[in-house]
Protein backbone atom coordinates (compact mmCIF):
# COMPACT_ATOMS: atom_id res chain seq x y z
CA UNK A 1 0.00 0.00 0.00
CA UNK A 2 1.36 3.39 -0.98
CA UNK A 3 1.41 5.74 2.00
CA UNK A 4 1.82 8.86 -0.11
CA UNK A 5 -1.65 10.27 -0.75
CA UNK A 6 -0.51 12.32 -3.72
CA UNK A 7 1.58 9.64 -5.43
CA UNK A 8 -1.32 8.76 -7.75
CA UNK A 9 -1.37 12.33 -9.06
CA UNK A 10 2.25 12.28 -10.23
CA UNK A 11 2.48 12.09 -14.02
CA UNK A 12 3.67 8.57 -14.92
CA UNK A 13 6.77 7.87 -16.98
CA UNK A 14 7.89 4.95 -19.15
CA UNK A 15 11.65 4.48 -19.32
CA UNK A 16 12.05 8.02 -18.12
CA UNK A 17 9.74 9.43 -20.81
CA UNK A 18 6.40 11.06 -19.88
CA UNK A 19 3.45 8.79 -20.57
CA UNK A 20 0.77 11.44 -20.09
CA UNK A 21 0.43 11.97 -23.84
CA UNK A 22 -0.29 8.29 -24.44
CA UNK A 23 -2.80 8.27 -21.59
CA UNK A 24 -4.56 11.34 -23.01
CA UNK A 25 -4.77 9.70 -26.46
CA UNK A 26 -6.12 6.42 -25.03
CA UNK A 27 -9.77 7.37 -24.19
CA UNK A 28 -10.81 8.09 -27.83
CA UNK A 29 -9.81 4.52 -28.71
CA UNK A 30 -12.57 3.25 -26.39
CA UNK A 31 -15.35 5.01 -28.32
CA UNK A 32 -16.98 2.29 -30.47
CA UNK A 33 -17.64 2.92 -34.14
CA UNK A 34 -19.71 0.99 -36.63
CA UNK A 35 -19.00 0.11 -40.26
CA UNK A 36 -22.45 -1.38 -40.81
CA UNK A 37 -25.69 0.18 -41.98
CA UNK A 38 -27.58 -1.03 -38.90
CA UNK A 39 -25.95 -0.19 -35.59
CA UNK A 40 -25.95 -2.40 -32.51
CA UNK A 41 -27.51 -1.35 -29.21
CA UNK A 42 -24.28 0.06 -27.75
CA UNK A 43 -23.63 2.41 -30.65
CA UNK A 44 -27.32 3.35 -30.86
CA UNK A 45 -27.29 4.27 -27.16
CA UNK A 46 -24.04 6.19 -27.63
CA UNK A 47 -25.46 8.18 -30.55
CA UNK A 48 -28.64 8.91 -28.61
CA UNK A 49 -26.65 10.27 -25.65
CA UNK A 50 -24.49 12.42 -27.95
CA UNK A 51 -27.55 13.86 -29.68
CA UNK A 52 -29.27 14.51 -26.35
CA UNK A 53 -26.19 16.27 -24.92
CA UNK A 54 -25.61 18.26 -28.09
CA UNK A 55 -29.24 19.37 -28.21
CA UNK A 56 -29.12 20.38 -24.54
CA UNK A 57 -26.07 22.62 -25.05
CA UNK A 58 -26.78 23.97 -28.53
CA UNK A 59 -30.44 24.98 -28.09
CA UNK A 60 -29.56 28.46 -26.80
CA UNK A 61 -27.00 29.19 -29.54
CA UNK A 62 -27.46 30.95 -32.82
CA UNK A 63 -26.16 29.65 -36.15
CA UNK A 64 -22.64 30.93 -35.51
CA UNK A 65 -22.47 29.38 -32.05
CA UNK A 66 -23.64 26.01 -33.34
CA UNK A 67 -20.51 25.70 -35.44
CA UNK A 68 -18.79 24.82 -32.14
CA UNK A 69 -21.06 21.80 -31.57
CA UNK A 70 -18.51 19.20 -32.72
CA UNK A 71 -15.79 20.69 -30.53
CA UNK A 72 -18.03 20.85 -27.45
CA UNK A 73 -19.34 17.31 -27.88
CA UNK A 74 -15.79 16.03 -28.36
CA UNK A 75 -14.75 17.93 -25.23
CA UNK A 76 -17.43 16.46 -22.98
CA UNK A 77 -16.75 12.93 -24.25
CA UNK A 78 -13.01 13.32 -23.70
CA UNK A 79 -13.35 14.69 -20.15
CA UNK A 80 -15.99 12.12 -19.18
CA UNK A 81 -14.00 9.12 -20.46
CA UNK A 82 -10.79 10.43 -18.89
CA UNK A 83 -12.48 10.93 -15.52
CA UNK A 84 -14.06 7.48 -15.61
CA UNK A 85 -10.82 5.73 -16.58
CA UNK A 86 -9.12 7.49 -13.67
CA UNK A 87 -11.39 5.60 -11.26
CA UNK A 88 -9.79 2.30 -12.22
CA UNK A 89 -7.16 0.92 -9.82
CA UNK A 90 -3.53 1.86 -10.51
CA UNK A 91 -4.58 4.33 -13.19
CA UNK A 92 -3.72 7.98 -13.80
CA UNK A 93 -6.28 10.75 -14.21
CA UNK A 94 -4.97 13.59 -16.44
CA UNK A 95 -7.78 15.89 -15.30
CA UNK A 96 -6.24 16.04 -11.82
CA UNK A 97 -3.43 18.08 -13.36
CA UNK A 98 -4.12 21.81 -13.27
CA UNK A 99 -1.79 22.37 -16.22
CA UNK A 100 -3.83 20.10 -18.48
CA UNK A 101 -7.14 21.65 -17.44
CA UNK A 102 -5.72 25.12 -18.09
CA UNK A 103 -4.54 23.89 -21.48
CA UNK A 104 -8.16 23.00 -22.26
CA UNK A 105 -9.82 26.02 -20.65
CA UNK A 106 -7.64 28.89 -21.87
CA UNK A 107 -7.85 28.23 -25.65
CA UNK A 108 -11.61 27.60 -25.52
CA UNK A 109 -12.23 30.69 -23.40
CA UNK A 110 -9.92 32.81 -25.58
CA UNK A 111 -11.64 31.56 -28.72
CA UNK A 112 -15.06 32.51 -27.35
CA UNK A 113 -13.87 35.96 -26.23
CA UNK A 114 -12.10 36.67 -29.53
CA UNK A 115 -15.22 35.58 -31.40
CA UNK A 116 -17.23 38.09 -29.36
CA UNK A 117 -14.82 40.95 -30.04
CA UNK A 118 -14.78 40.16 -33.76
CA UNK A 119 -18.53 39.79 -34.26
CA UNK A 120 -20.12 42.00 -31.55
CA UNK A 121 -17.47 44.34 -30.24
CA UNK A 122 -19.99 46.84 -28.83
CA UNK A 123 -21.82 44.19 -26.84
CA UNK A 124 -18.53 42.68 -25.71
CA UNK A 125 -17.28 46.02 -24.41
CA UNK A 126 -20.67 46.74 -22.83
CA UNK A 127 -20.10 43.82 -20.43
CA UNK A 128 -17.32 45.80 -18.77
CA UNK A 129 -19.70 48.57 -17.72
CA UNK A 130 -23.27 47.76 -16.56
CA UNK A 131 -25.95 50.21 -17.59
CA UNK A 132 -26.75 52.93 -15.07
CA UNK A 133 -23.40 52.81 -13.30
CA UNK A 134 -22.62 56.02 -11.33
CA UNK A 135 -19.75 57.98 -12.86
CA UNK A 136 -17.39 57.74 -9.83
CA UNK A 137 -17.67 53.94 -9.88
CA UNK A 138 -16.89 53.50 -13.58
CA UNK A 139 -13.08 52.94 -13.25
CA UNK A 140 -13.52 50.49 -10.38
CA UNK A 141 -16.25 48.49 -12.15
CA UNK A 142 -14.22 48.30 -15.36
CA UNK A 143 -11.29 46.86 -13.40
CA UNK A 144 -13.55 44.40 -11.55
CA UNK A 145 -15.25 43.22 -14.75
CA UNK A 146 -11.89 42.84 -16.48
CA UNK A 147 -10.57 40.71 -13.62
CA UNK A 148 -13.75 38.61 -13.60
CA UNK A 149 -13.34 38.02 -17.34
CA UNK A 150 -9.68 37.05 -17.09
CA UNK A 151 -10.29 34.70 -14.17
CA UNK A 152 -12.90 32.61 -16.01
CA UNK A 153 -10.47 30.03 -17.49
CA UNK A 154 -8.72 29.68 -14.13
CA UNK A 155 -12.08 29.05 -12.45
CA UNK A 156 -12.91 26.40 -15.05
CA UNK A 157 -9.62 24.57 -14.57
CA UNK A 158 -9.53 24.83 -10.76
CA UNK A 159 -13.14 23.62 -10.42
CA UNK A 160 -12.46 20.48 -12.45
CA UNK A 161 -9.10 19.81 -10.77
CA UNK A 162 -10.42 20.29 -7.22
CA UNK A 163 -13.50 18.10 -7.64
CA UNK A 164 -11.67 15.19 -9.25
CA UNK A 165 -8.70 15.39 -6.88
CA UNK A 166 -10.89 15.58 -3.75
CA UNK A 167 -12.85 12.51 -4.78
CA UNK A 168 -9.70 10.49 -5.47
CA UNK A 169 -8.17 11.49 -2.14
CA UNK A 170 -11.33 10.55 -0.24
CA UNK A 171 -11.49 7.17 -1.96
CA UNK A 172 -7.81 6.60 -1.15
CA UNK A 173 -8.35 7.41 2.53
CA UNK A 174 -11.45 5.24 2.91
CA UNK A 175 -9.78 2.40 1.01
CA UNK A 176 -6.77 2.59 3.31
CA UNK A 177 -9.08 2.59 6.35
CA UNK A 178 -10.89 -0.48 5.02
CA UNK A 179 -7.62 -2.34 4.57
CA UNK A 180 -6.37 -1.34 8.01
CA UNK A 181 -9.62 -2.34 9.76
CA UNK A 182 -9.84 -5.72 7.98
CA UNK A 183 -7.47 -7.29 10.50
CA UNK A 184 -8.99 -5.56 13.54
CA UNK A 185 -12.78 -5.48 13.37
CA UNK A 186 -14.78 -7.25 10.65
CA UNK A 187 -18.16 -5.50 11.22
CA UNK A 188 -16.50 -2.08 11.03
CA UNK A 189 -14.68 -3.20 7.89
CA UNK A 190 -17.99 -4.12 6.23
CA UNK A 191 -19.48 -0.75 7.12
CA UNK A 192 -16.48 1.16 5.78
CA UNK A 193 -16.43 -1.01 2.65
CA UNK A 194 -20.10 -0.21 2.04
CA UNK A 195 -19.29 3.49 2.36
CA UNK A 196 -16.47 2.98 -0.14
CA UNK A 197 -18.84 1.38 -2.65
CA UNK A 198 -21.34 4.23 -2.26
CA UNK A 199 -18.52 6.76 -2.64
CA UNK A 200 -17.37 5.04 -5.82
CA UNK A 201 -20.87 5.31 -7.27
CA UNK A 202 -20.90 8.98 -6.27
CA UNK A 203 -17.51 9.52 -7.94
CA UNK A 204 -18.81 8.02 -11.18
CA UNK A 205 -21.63 10.56 -11.09
CA UNK A 206 -19.19 13.36 -10.22
CA UNK A 207 -16.94 12.38 -13.14
CA UNK A 208 -19.84 12.72 -15.59
CA UNK A 209 -21.27 15.84 -13.96
CA UNK A 210 -17.93 17.67 -13.95
CA UNK A 211 -17.46 16.90 -17.64
CA UNK A 212 -20.92 18.32 -18.33
CA UNK A 213 -20.36 21.40 -16.13
CA UNK A 214 -17.00 22.20 -17.75
CA UNK A 215 -18.46 21.95 -21.25
CA UNK A 216 -21.64 23.80 -20.31
CA UNK A 217 -19.68 26.75 -18.91
CA UNK A 218 -17.60 26.93 -22.08
CA UNK A 219 -20.89 26.87 -24.00
CA UNK A 220 -22.24 29.73 -21.86
CA UNK A 221 -19.09 31.79 -22.48
CA UNK A 222 -19.59 31.18 -26.19
CA UNK A 223 -23.25 32.15 -25.97
CA UNK A 224 -22.33 35.48 -24.34
CA UNK A 225 -20.01 36.27 -27.23
CA UNK A 226 -22.03 35.19 -30.26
Amino acid sequence: MNENLFASFIAPTILGLPAAVLIILFPPLLIPTSKYLINNRLITTQQWLIKLTSKQMMTMHNTKGRTWSLMLVSLIIFIATTNLLGLLPHSFTPTTQLSMNLAMAIPLWAGAVITGFRSKIKNALAHFLPQGTPTPLIPMLVIIETISLLIQPMALAVRLTANITAGHLLMHLIGSATLAMSTINLPSTLIIFTILILLTILEIAVALIQAYVFTLLVSLYLHDNT
